[in-house]
């Protein structure tokens, strides 16, 4: 029997166990992505394992999220990150160069090969035929040291893809169809790969887009093939040595099926607050907007803003709106202005900003209070925009530019009224390439003498204690379903810039959902919550399990949890439960004490956790889905301890 590209990806670089959907596997990891918000924390830990020098084929570190530089913090981190990246043997993309995700692509991704990345959309490097998955920041430095990256094998979910995207319909609408057939949690467990002759009209960008925002649907990653049209890509960023091709078997199966027409699609958008809260843009057409956002890792091709000048050209956006350009690479400007597409923005009214994340993640471009912002960002999370009380709606460029000009939420075909044709986009001739800002790292020996720079805010890693045998624990905070790891360490300008700061940013922990849950917290000490389905989906960063963690956070029962956050969970000791019966979700509140004892004969068991409600309560089943690897992160107090250990007796042993 043949295999199709997820197979083949996993089947080159295993390492451990079998790939069969369910079974626990280890995977060689080739390259791995960071950025500055989860970034940080990882060259911290890197310090704190005692590694030497990365151990990958290519690291790569990304400047993208925080670039205001409103105090000292941002920059003070900036200097730390290039120290580590000069220390550790790590590429250094400065401040500016653009979004990681877009970088990566451009420069640095290669067909076949495997990444891990410390931010949730590293899947969109699997538009380039690569197995690229989102972790935590811990899993990213276990990799850099060396060490293979453990996953439940998931199924593969075949999307075929027939016909080609009518006008004014673009890759923002595909992905949109899938949240909107499928929701936020469709995905869990799977790899998404999609296939078929639709395929042969997506380019490497437009796949980019799909892969990325494959992430809200929960989807472990994306892939598609390595064909001619990633061939075409690379050859265009004079990368054409790095081409391999990697295309499914003609007799390839899938462990789930489905097929979209892309003929039929129309232009789609995810109303607040959700990105799986998607219907058809004429549903919503005529809402008075306050701003329209273009770029982001979701959109971040040229052709994304090139569409967007020439539909705004020779015009002027509507009184009250904010058009906002966010271009996610330097070389992405660059071209935009030497094919004079710049100039029609600006002169249109946009407000151009530096390459980057920016006001994706709530740095910069916050929206007016309850006033709608279209966005072609990845999410919408509440108050991800950097306002508490946002209405932000994500779409494609075209329905964003459309809207900028009209003033209200606005079908970019209705613009054919408007005597505007669909626009159209050809890469130029002299196709611009800049790696000027894209530092490499340092050779061995001059890596040595370098030295850490640490600002006054970076602070080291924080120790934690083994799980006990025994906790009793009073539950400070019950949430409901799908509570976003935003909402448990939100983003934004005010929190970011103490990412290398874990005492300071737990100040932050859930403040948007309880401004009393912190304090509560410091004066109490160990502690549980409760959570719904789906708990801490969205983002990637740890900081959402180390700061709890250094909150007091011992367990967190939940109906379900995203994988990510259960992951990070592990990573630093709290422990992850599930209800045996998910109507025992309504027999724990908050203020209720669970008395778990007996916990580590029980994790060493499968499934099932006894609980105790109180001293005279009711007992309730919970259930752990734990592998060995993660009880014994646990019992140790994290994975670092783990490795620690691992390193002292292989240095006992001779080094063997």
């Amino acid at each position: 029997m043949g295999m199709n590209v997820a197979q083949k990806l996993i089947d080159s670089h295993l390492v451990e166990g079998r790939p069969e959907p369910g079974s626990g596997i280890g995977i060689r990891v080739d390259q791995t992505l960071t950025q500055d918000a989860t970034g940080t924390m990882v060259m911290l830990e890197l310090e704190a394992m005692g590694l030497d020098r990365v151990r990958t084929e290519l690291s790569a570190q990304y400047v993208d999220h925080n670039l205001l530089q409103t105090d000292e913090r941002n920059p003070d981190d900036h200097l730390f990150l290039r120290s580590a990246c000069r220390r550790f043997g790590v590429w250094y993309s400065q401040p500016g160069n653009g979004v990681s995700h877009a970088v990566h692509m451009q420069r640095l991704g290669v067909p076949g090969k495997t990444m891990v990345g410390s931010d949730s959309h590293t899947p969109a490097a699997g538009s380039l035929g690569m197995l690229a998955i989102g972790v935590g920041g811990l899993e990213v430095a276990m990799a850099m040291a060396g060490e293979p990256l453990h996953i439940t094998m998931p199924q593969v979910w075949g999307v075929e893809l027939t016909g080609e995207l009518p006008a004014w319909v673009s890759a923002k609408d595909v992905i949109l169809e899938m949240l909107r057939r499928h929701d936020v949690g469709g995905g869990v467990g799977r790899i998404i790969e999609y296939h078929g002759p639709g395929l042969a009209n997506l380019t490497a960008m437009d796949r980019h887009v799909i892969a990325n925002m494959g992430a809200e649907l929960g989807a472990t990653t994306t892939v598609f093939p390595a064909d001619e049209e990633v061939r075409r890509f690379l050859e265009r960023e004079r990368r054409a040595e790095d081409y391999l091709e990697v295309i499914a078997d003609e007799d390839a199966t899938y462990d789930v099926h489905e097929s979209i027409d892309l003929s039929t699609l129309e232009p789609l958008v995810a109303k607040p607050t959700s990105p799986g809260n998607v219907v058809p843009v004429r549903e919503v057409a005529g809402r008075e907007i306050y701003q329209a956002y273009i770029g982001s890792s979701a959109n971040p091709g040229l052709r994304d803003l090139a569409v967007a000048a020439r539909i705004v050209e020779g015009r002027r956006t509507s009184d009250g709106v904010s058009l906002d350009v966010n271009p996610a690479s330097r070389q992405d400007l660059e071209n935009l202005a030497n094919m004079g597409l710049l100039t029609p923005l600006l002169h249109a009214g946009a407000r151009l900003h530096q390459a980057g994340c920016n006001g994706c993640i709530g740095m910069g471009q916050a929206p007016a209070t309850g006033r709608p912002s279209l966005r072609t960002t990845p999410r919408n999370f509440p108050g991800r925009s950097g306002t508490r009380e946002d209405a932000v709606y994500l779409v494609s460029p075209e329905t964003a530019a459309a809207s900028a000009l009209t003033g209200v939420i606005t079908d970019p075909r209705d613009l054919g009224e408007q005597g505007i044709d669909p626009p159209a986009f050809a890469y130029p001739d002299d196709y611009r390439v800049n790696e000027q800002m894209l530092v490499p790292p340092l050779p061995g020996d001059a890596a040595k003498t370098e030295q850490l720079v640490k600002g006054p805010n970076i602070k080291s890693l924080p120790d934690f204690e083994p799980l006990p045998d025994r906790l009793e624990v009073p539950v400070l905070l019950k949430v409901g379903d799908n509570v976003s790891t935003d909402e448990i360490m939100p983003a934004g300008q005010k929190v970011l810039p103490f990412r290398s700061n874990i005492p300071a940013i737990s100040d932050f922990v859930y403040y948007q959902v309880d401004e009393t849950y912190v304090q509560r917290a410091r004066e109490t000490g160990d502690h549980a919550i409760v959570g719904g389905d789906n708990y801490g989906q969205g983002s990637s960063r740890e900081h959402a399990a180390i700061a709890p963690r250094h909150l007091g956070l011992r367990v967190v029962v939940a109906k379900s949890f995203a994988r990510i956050h259960r992951q990070n969970l592990a990573n630093f000791g709290i422990l992850a439960l599930t209800f045996a019966d998910p109507a025992d979700f309504d027999a724990l509140d908050r203020g209720d004490v669970l008395h778990l004892e007996g916990l580590h004969d029980a994790l060493c068991r499968p499934a099932e956790v006894p609980a105790r409600v109180g001293p005279d309560g009711a007992t309730i089943t919970l259930a752990h889905a734990l592998s060995p690897r993660q009880v014994d992160m646990l019992l140790a107090g994290g994975l670092i301890p783990v490795f620690k250990q691992r390193l002292t007796s292989t240095a006992a042993d001779g080094g063997s």
